[in-house]
């Protein structure tokens, strides 16, 4: 892993000035025409967000989700703690060094404007043990507190970090560049726990839901037999997720799973169709939906006991910074 700490914008300072050097920085802004709060009032941060950026992280990769993040508090104003684990072989003393930045962003009126706060922590393996002491003083009181897990390159080492595990209102991760293992963990609070890919497909599920809930459960799940969720490789995240929504959909509507075949398909790009879904039944009865991530088109077709019913209708997957308050939020 490279010194992602260095490549990340922001001003360097001593750790132990971190909240006096924040204050400064909204003065420095302000001194040089530069956006910033007016006052502690119109700053108005909402969430406690970390992101913590595993060993798994490149530099452009680590600049891509410190941009992700900025744009989320655009719209929801935060204190962002941003963790950068330096690897280290134990020899050396503990290690930890501080960021800090701000930008804000104005809107039609002064008291519309929102800004985020963001301090960047690096920190060797050996002084991980003053981690959560730091970590809470960073953090706003009183605030709820996001933790978004980015690239780990084992969900063991998730165990290091129980204090965060338990205090997050939510904690996040993806499947798209998370270890596989990681939908097994033993998640202090499962309930919390949100997985971007699945939150990218909130347009997926809402249109496959909205189609299918013209029909009542006994036309959907008399006589199923198999079930098969299709995507590109690309999209395998995705495709996976779409999986758990309609298996864990059809479960709850009382289909007994050993009844069911569960399929998964790779489709090549050539086709044209990044995501399918499809019900096979015993008898005539069928159902297909496919979309083009490339035209943003998909297709319906289905008869199930009523007649032929064919709808187009539009895809799209949430961009990072709509997954992640997708993810956060709901």
């Amino acid at each position: 892993m490279s010194d992602i700490f260095s490549i990340l914008p922001g001003l360097e300072v001593p750790v132990a000035q971190i909240s006096s050097s924040l204050a400064s920085l909204w003065v420095d802004s302000a001194a040089q025409g530069r956006a910033a709060p007016a006052s502690d009032d119109v700053k108005a941060t909402q969430v406690n967000f970390i992101l913590h950026l595993g060993f798994g992280t490149t530099e452009a990769d680590a600049l891509a989700q410190f941009r992700t993040a900025v744009n989320f508090s655009s719209r929801y104003p935060s204190r962002v703690v941003v963790l950068c684990p330096l690897a280290d072989d134990g020899t050396k003393p503990p290690e930890m060094s501080a960021k800090i930045y701000g930008e804000c962003f104005l809107g039609k009126s002064k008291g519309d404007t929102r800004c985020c706060e963001f301090v960047i922590l690096r920190y060797s393996m050996s002084a991980r043990r003053f981690l959560e002491s730091q970590v809470s003083i960073c953090l706003q009181a009183d605030l709820p507190l996001y933790y978004w897990v980015h690239r780990f390159t084992l969900t063991s080492r998730l165990g290091d970090y129980q204090y965060l595990l338990r205090s997050a209102n939510r904690l996040i991760f993806d499947t798209a560049t998370a270890p596989a293992d990681i939908l097994d963990y033993a998640w202090p609070n499962p309930a919390s726990v949100r997985d971007l890919a699945y939150a990218r497909i909130l347009p997926i599920r809402q249109s496959i839901g909205q189609f299918l809930s013209r029909y009542d459960t006994r036309q959907l799940t008399d006589a199923l037999k198999r079930v098969t969720v299709s995507y590109e490789a690309v999209h395998t995240a995705e495709g996976r997720a779409l999986m758990r929504w309609v298996r864990g959909r059809l479960l709850d509507s009382g289909v007994l799973e050993s009844e069911i075949v569960w399929s998964e398909k790779i489709l090549p790009h050539k086709e044209g169709i990044c995501f399918g879904l499809s019900f096979d039944y015993r008898g005539a009865k069928q159902f297909a939906w496919r979309g083009n991530c490339d035209t943003g088109v998909s297709h319906f077709c289905a008869d199930l006991g009523t007649g032929v019913m064919e709808l187009p209708s539009h895809i799209q997957l949430l961009g990072p910074e709509q997954a992640l308050s997708e993810s956060m939020f709901f």
